[in-house]
This record gives structure tokens, C-alpha cells and sequence, in this order.
């Protein structure tokens, strides 16, 4: 992946996409107590086919589906919906990190569920500029880009 594409992705799921990154309970079948999962998901929906098959194809990862109208939506145009969840969320999240702004916060969140990095526990304080710096650094996806 060009990081032009890289950069454009991040910009496109900036603006249009969203990411759920949440504590939730389940309760199965047979099982007396609820238990606590992670949801992690990123994704992003729109009406334009061309420019979300060309997302999709560009990441490689995910599913996109076609989502018919509803008589109350607005326009009454189908979405496209491109979704990944889990691991290939954090696959995700460290190809748009570099160049996300909006959904920064939330990317990192994912990066550290999976790859929780040491802080210093004398302070517990996390300069962010410095740890982005050094994030890029060592990201394993720039050899990629």
C-alpha cells in the first residue's frame, strides 16, 4: 500500500467512519452469570460503491456488504459498509494511526488492548507527542507503506 493511500484511508475513515471500542456483557445459553467481552470495531459506511470497493480492495481485510434503503431514510440512497473487527482492527489501527487526527484516541486504544506498552510507573505521566514519535518509528507496518 502507497502511504498516499495510507494517508487517504485515514483522512476517509476520519470524517466518515466510526470505531467501537467497548466493555460489553453476554450471556450464553446453559451459563447462569453474564460474562465481559470487547467489542472492537472499526467501520465505515457510505453511499458511493466506487469509493468503498476501492477502500476495501486498497486494505484488503474486511467485509463490505450493501445495505438496502430504508423508505425513512433521507435521499433513500443503499450504504456500502466496510467492517473488520478484532485483530484485523488492529491491523487497521497501526496502518492509519500515523495519519489519523479525529480518531486518534480511539486507534490507540486498540493498539494498546492488543500491544500494551510499559509506562513509567514512578509518574504514570505519558508525554503523547513522544510516544506517537516513537510509535512511528518502530511501526512494523511502515516497511509496507
Amino acid at each position: 500500500m502507497k502511504i498516499s493511500d495510507a494517508a487517504y484511508i485515514a483522512g476517509l475513515f476520519d470524517g466518515e467512519g466510526s470505531i467501537e471500542y467497548k466493555k460489553r456483557k453476554q450471556q450464553k445459553k446453559g451459563n447462569k452469570k453474564p460474562y465481559d467481552f470487547w467489542s472492537i470495531r472499526c467501520e465505515i459506511s457510505m453511499t458511493d460503491q466506487g469509493v468503498m470497493e476501492w477502500f476495501h480492495e486498497t486494505i484488503g481485510f474486511g467485509s463490505l456488504k450493501k445495505r438496502e434503503a430504508k423508505k425513512s431514510w433521507t435521499g433513500k440512497k443503499p450504504q456500502w459498509r466496510w467492517r473488520c473487527s478484532f485483530r484485523d482492527a488492529l491491523i487497521f489501527a497501526k496502518i492509519v494511526w500515523p495519519f489519523a487526527q479525529v480518531k486518534l484516541h480511539k486507534l490507540e486504544q486498540i493498539i494498546d488492548h492488543y500491544e500494551p506498552m510499559a509506562q513509567d510507573l514512578a509518574d504514570n505521566v505519558v508525554d503523547l507527542a513522544e510516544e506517537r514519535k516513537s510509535r512511528i518509528a518502530t511501526n512494523p507496518w511502515n516497511n509496507l507503506l
